[in-house]
């Protein structure tokens, strides 16, 4: 090859060298670009938005914060150890902080309202069986204990559920009290239900198209229909980019009609969510039943990005729409788009429940076996106010609850809204306390400046009660509340072997969502002492509930070690 030739070749030969290189740098920038997170798990503000209702979400988290103390606890110096990253996903959650202990001697009061939604337990099942830890703030605690049936007696005379107590000790800390609040609220047979007046809200956008949303959202309203009764109607209202009437209030004899409904939607366009609910709840006003259930339902992915989609003026309207007896129920479904946290606070607004239906036999529990305590509230505005006797108690905490803590002063203030409790619902919440005496090495939360409220205290000087239980709720139609009050008396504590499998079991799932947390809270428990727990309070479980937990606990156990 001449010089000249040879000159011009390894021109070529560069240039195309150059290009390539160019070329390769592009496709990686590119790749890293797509891979990247859409979304920031657990930190809603931090997303980008996607809709005219993400940039909105802070609005409406802000209403239903914690009043007793804005501190949060100590983070855990290391991560969860040799467990998989939390997945990048678009789905929003409120950011949750757990709750402190506090010194019973300068704050002996601890409020809340109850709490019977069971999404976040579903849900977390969702990630787990997609082989990932769920994202932290998903992992809502007494919404994964209140999943599970248990076992407490019925209520007896006009009251609409029964108060129980037990104590032992804590399985994550012997040294510590682990004390079960657990209602139960009166069963009521399906013959003996009020007539229903039910409007299907259904989002039919194109975020919807996917097997697990529209698909599983008609298969799962099909067995609802399945169960209504003559007495009954149905009206479905759709939404995508606007909002329409498809099926006009139908008896619940006419299934056929109401199927056909069904099976006729189809998903696509945009998300006009909140003009959906002006007509779903105008169409539930012109069916309006004195004596009976009224209530729209819900069914969405979440994602509000059209027309009347700000989050104050959704609360207002609910709020507004609840006060003429009509409730409101949200069901969620999906993965990748979800959005949890204005789903979760629209229903608590609507006087309703939130459930994540993530499979049909998830529908089957929510919508079938517990029609009634999903469609029919027996209690509203339910609040409980704990007394803790500082003679025989240091600290306490209240696990889980973190959205529902209210002031002191809130308590007999009929005006400030609480939870609702379902024909045939359980609740249960828990309390570490930790006993006088006892030495600690954790930190306990300074308490807010005390009210005339946080004062009102009842256990006397020489009192052997290690603390006081007081309730109050109103009937479903009116405005005054009524109170209830029980004592628990120290003598009742027992080790945790010997406890009911009421209180183990809660327990096991207790420490199991402490886990998935990563709590500082969490103390000795691990997968393994949980899946040990949780077997020895498993019992008849004849709807199999139990034991799926245990599966996914072990599941959960095999990821962390992958």
């Amino acid at each position: 090859m001449s010089h000249p030739a040879q000159s011009i070749y390894r021109s070529i030969v560069y240039t195309s060298l150059v290009i390539l290189l160019g070329s390769l740098t592009a496709c990686d920038s590119g790749v890293n670009k797509s891979s990247a997170p859409t979304g920031v798990p657990n930190q809603t503000a931090s997303k980008p938005a996607s809709s005219a209702a993400n940039s909105e979400i802070g609005k409406l988290e802000g209403l239903t914060g914690s009043t007793m103390d804005s501190s949060t606890p100590p983070e855990p110096e290391a991560k969860r150890a040799s467990q998989p990253e939390e997945p990048a996903t678009n789905e929003s959650y409120k950011s949750i902080a757990d709750n402190q202990f506090y010194t019973a001697d300068r704050q002996p009061l601890s409020t809340f309202s109850i709490d019977v939604d069971p999404a976040s337990y579903s849900n977390v099942r969702r990630f787990i069986n997609d082989g990932q830890l769920p994202p932290k703030d998903a992992v809502r605690i007494e919404e994964m204990v209140n999943y599970f049936p248990y076992d407490y007696p019925q209520p007896t005379g006009d009251k609409p559920f029964s108060i129980n107590t037990e104590i032992a000790s804590a399985p994550w800390n012997p040294q510590h009290k682990l004390v079960q609040i657990g209602l139960q609220g009166k069963k009521i047979s399906m013959e003996k239900l009020p007539p229903n007046n039910l409007v299907f809200l259904l989002d039919v956008s194109g975020s919807m198209n996917e097997p697990n949303k529209l698909p599983l959202l008609k298969a799962s309203l099909k067995l609802l229909v399945n169960e209504l009764r003559p007495i009954d109607r149905v009206a479905v209202v759709v939404y995508a980019g606007s909002a329409g009437l498809v099926l006009t209030s139908t008896p619940g004899n006419q299934k056929d009609k109401i199927i056909a409904a069904l099976d006729k939607l189809e998903a696509g366009g945009s998300t006009a969510g909140g003009e959906g609910i002006i007509q779903a709840y105008k169409v539930a006003r012109e069916n309006l039943l004195k004596d009976g259930n009224n209530r729209v339902i819900l069914a969405t992915d979440g994602d509000f990005n059209v027309g009347v989609s700000s989050d104050d003026g959704l609360v207002k309207l609910i709020e507004k729409e609840r006060k003429g007896n009509v409730f409101l129920t949200v069901l969620g479904l999906g993965m990748g788009n979800l959005k949890d946290a204005k789903m979760e606070q629209l229903a608590n607004k609507g006087n309703g429940n939130y459930a994540y239906i993530d499979n049909l036999m998830e529908a089957k529990k929510v919508l079938v076996k517990e029609f009634g305590s999903t469609l029919l509230t027996i209690a509203k505005d339910v609040k409980i106010q704990v007394e803790f006797n500082p003679k025989l108690v240091q600290a306490y905490r209240l696990i889980g609850y973190e959205n529902r803590v209210l002031a002191n002063q809130d308590f007999k203030d009929d005006k400030k809204d609480a939870g609702e409790l379902g024909a045939g619902h359980a609740v249960t919440a828990l309390y570490e306390v930790i006993p006088t005496g006892v030495k600690t090495d954790l930190k306990f939360a300074i308490p807010t400046a005390q009210t005339a409220a946080d004062k009102e205290t009842q256990i006397a000087a020489n009192s052997n009660e290690l603390m006081q239980v007081r309730l109050r709720y109103k009937a479903p139609k009116s405005d005054t509340s009524q109170l209830l009050t029980g004592k628990v008396d120290r003598s009742i504590a027992k080790p945790i072997n010997t406890a009911s499998n009421n209180l183990k079991f809660a327990a096991a799932v207790a420490a199991y969502g402490m886990n998935l947390r990563n709590s500082p809270y969490k103390g000795s428990s691990n997968f393994g002492s949980i899946l040990e727990l949780a077997s020895q309070a498993k019992g008849a479980d004849l709807d199999g509930y139990r034991a799926e937990f245990i599966r996914l606990v072990e599941k959960s156990k095999k990821l962390t070690k992958s």
